[in-house]
């Protein structure tokens, strides 16, 4: 089993109950939820948008690869109703948002996946729940 923690954000919908379907979908497809966050409510950050976001992150085992697990998490993603991340050059709004930020203790450079999250220390709504949840 590996250790994976997961940053999950959305904006429009229902968002408490959109983060509580993204979990029972990631206990089903991916692991064990060993340990989640709060809720925060933030601002969105890199582009405009009246709509909050509720942020939280989650510690999942999991016997996914990385790979692997990018695949579930956007099928996840999409099962919940997902479109685009961006607009062609600039985020937008989003239903659920799910990134991989760390995955053991490995590290994975590849164009569509990068481990560590590579702005997870740039966002205090990654790593204000990410601190609340993590091992020493």
């Amino acid at each position: 089993m590996h250790t994976v923690y997961l940053s999950l954000g959305a904006n429009i919908g229902n968002r408490k109950r959109t983060m509580h379907d993204a979990i029972a979908l990631l206990e089903e497809k991916v692991g064990t939820v060993l340990r989640s966050s709060s809720f925060l409510e933030t601002e969105p950050w890199g582009f405009s948008s009246p709509n909050k976001f509720i942020n939280m992150c989650v510690c999942v085992a999991t016997p996914l690869s990385p790979r692997q697990l990018l695949k579930m998490t956007q099928l996840i993603e999409r099962d919940l109703g997902r479109m685009e991340k961006t607009d062609g050059t600039n985020y937008i709004d989003r239903i659920i948002d799910i990134d991989i930020l760390l995955y053991d203790h490995i590290h994975v450079d590849e164009p569509d996946l990068k481990i560590p999250h590579p702005l997870m220390e740039q966002r205090d709504f990654v790593m204000i729940p990410l601190r609340e949840i993590l091992e020493d």
